[in-house]
């Protein structure tokens, strides 16, 4: 990658860069299996799932609620509509359960941002359900840390693009860090900007990408957050 001396506004990731976000829907999701263990395979309750959120984004959009709507769906479908109605507010209540889970930030991020205040603009960038997001960033105790904060429904250049025109930023100036390949570092890549891949634990199937897609591309890739600084002033 181009160095990134001449770097002069930071963008993050929420979920999963700066707090645990993933994982606590994989305990759902596996919550969801074994109760419908009797009726089919854990194998068919995790492809009808993730097919039923796939065909609901452009319903519900990303985030907890629609994952919810999606695993009730999911079990009308799979148990042929016998699936008990104590069974469907289990659902709901597992979804108000990751509603209110405390955020857990990842360590070291916030000393991080209180290191790169006032070195750089600093905006949040995040995509899913807004009351959802706005909860989380406000609870997180992040938010004061960054100059702007950006909930979207989709990461692609076209968001992305008009972001950095809102606030006259050039893309060659404009550094996006996240955990997502697909959502936060290939779509800045291509419209000229930079990035910084750091990896979760958990990692959900739809934002996986190819090699291919990945060939060639100038990102850097780092194991944690804390290694964010001294790439800076390298």
């Amino acid at each position: 990658m181009k160095n990134l001396n001449n770097i002069t506004t930071i963008a993050f990731d929420a979920d999963d860069t700066l707090w645990i976000n993933e994982h606590l829907f994989r305990i759902t999701e596996q919550r969801f299996v074994d109760l419908l263990s009797e009726y089919v395979t854990d194998k068919t309750v995790i492809d009808k799932l993730y097919d039923a959120e796939l065909r609901n984004l452009q319903h519900f959009g990303y985030g907890i609620k629609g994952f919810i709507l999606s695993m009730i769906e999911t079990a009308i479908e799979l148990t042929n509509g016998e699936v008990k109605g104590c069974d469907l507010q289990k659902f709901i209540d597992w979804g108000k359960d990751q509603i209110n889970h405390p955020v857990h930030l990842i360590s070291g991020v916030e000393e991080v941002l209180n290191s790169l205040q006032g070195k750089y603009k600093l905006i949040l960038i995040t995509k899913g359900d807004l009351f959802d997001q706005e909860s989380k960033i406000a609870r997180s105790g992040l938010a004061s840390l960054f100059n702007h904060i950006e909930i979207v429904s989709e990461k692609n250049k076209e968001t992305y693009s008009s972001i950095l025109l809102k606030y006259n930023i050039n893309p060659i100036e404009f550094l996006m860090i996240g955990n997502s390949l697909k959502s936060d570092i290939l779509p800045v890549l291509n419209i000229g900007g930079k990035a910084i891949y750091i990896p979760a634990d958990t990692t959900w199937v739809h934002e996986a990408v190819s090699d291919s897609d990945i060939a060639d591309k100038n990102y850097i890739e780092l194991s944690s957050i804390t290694k964010l600084i001294p790439n800076l002033e390298m």
